[in-house]
């Protein structure tokens, strides 16, 4: 599989990469060995980079990526984990998460971005998963902690990042605008993007795709299919946009879409991936694997040829915005390392 360099630094991912939250019983219990299936069905797919964090199922997902990684060699895949979640015990449990996993709520997540909160963060992670070393580091969801992620937590990243113990930094978010400030004003090296830059939502056109490209900085795009609207071939009522029922406008417009890429030979799933790749700074697509099966028809979508003409004739219909790149300075072949 095609990697991607991460700009001004020394790792490069595989365009695919692996988001090991749903390996964390995320909404549903998936079963160790159905969650260890799925890293090696990635692996013999070629997919060499996978993202967990703290937050994931209070550690659990940290722990099975971890276990079904050790003993590959360690110099062929990268891995990403995140900081500003540390997992302390829960004095008040109630038996289950109430964040959206599946899974005993013996700890709690507690916020911190401070020096001592990232060092504590990182080096329990390389706890839970076994491993000698982080590739990169992502600040996790900092939206309420811009000044305490910003001031104490990337220059800790950085420090580590320029002592060889990191090979790359940045954060990762739903939001894009605040992902902008990082790349203008600090250290960052490269942004997770979650569900701003899709066949619905094209806002990171505002803000941080156009800083990455003025600093030379790196997007990873997740939530490509905004909850899962954009995931299946025929959109329909009752489907999820950004954790919620999306609204019935918006299913007809995934629908039309739908109909458009039908039209050019392709589905709404393998443009929905493809999509990203239009933009020059966007080096990698991370999406959720749960099952080995999941991973097949992940692997098989984003191997489509989607035509350039799609994102045109979208464009001239309207169904996305007038300023995305549609195969005049992007996609994915032409950036291959």
């Amino acid at each position: 599989m095609n990697q991607r360099k991460i700009q001004n630094t020394s790792v490069s991912v595989t365009e695919l990469g692996f988001g090991a939250s749903v390996i964390g019983n995320l909404y549903r219990v998936t079963p160790a060995g159905e969650a260890a299936a799925a890293v090696d069905a990635a692996w013999e797919a070629g997919i060499r980079y996978f993202d967990t964090a703290p937050h994931y199922g209070l550690g659990l997902s940290e722990r099975r990526l971890g276990a079904a990684l050790r003993g590959r060699p360690r110099d062929e895949y990268v891995i990403s984990s995140k900081v500003g979640r540390l997992l302390v015990p829960n004095e008040e449990p109630r038996g289950v998460d109430t964040e959206g996993f599946v899974v005993r709520d013996d700890l709690r997540r507690q916020w911190d971005f401070s020096r001592d909160g990232v060092l504590r963060s990182i080096e329990e992670t390389l706890e839970r998963t076994g491993l000698d070393r982080l590739d990169i580091v992502y600040l996790h969801d900092p939206d309420a902690h811009w000044r305490q992620a910003a001031e104490e937590a990337m220059p800790t990243l950085a420090e580590l990042r320029d002592q060889g113990v990191i090979g790359a930094i940045g954060a990762g978010m739903n939001q894009s605008a605040m992902l902008a400030r990082f790349l203008r004003e600090t250290a960052a090296d490269v942004v997770m993007l979650a569900g701003r830059y899709t066949l619905l939502d094209q806002s990171a056109l505002d803000d941080v795709l156009p800083a990455a490209q003025e600093h030379g900085k790196s997007v990873v795009a997740v939530g490509v299919f905004n909850s899962g609207l954009l995931s299946g071939d025929r959109p329909a009522q009752g489907m999820k946009y950004d954790y919620q029922d999306a609204p019935p406008a918006l299913v007809a417009r995934a629908r039309t879409i739908a109909e458009v890429c039908e039209a050019h030979g392709t589905t709404l799933p393998a443009a929905a991936i493809a999509f990203p790749y239009t933009h020059p700074s966007i080096i990698n697509i991370t999406l959720g694997m749960r099952t080995a099966e999941q991973v097949g028809r992940n692997v098989e979508l984003h191997d489509r040829q989607v035509p350039d003409s799609l994102w045109d004739d979208l464009r001239a219909q309207g169904l996305i915005r007038s300023d995305v790149l549609t195969g005049h300075g992007g996609g994915r072949d032409e950036r291959c390392l």
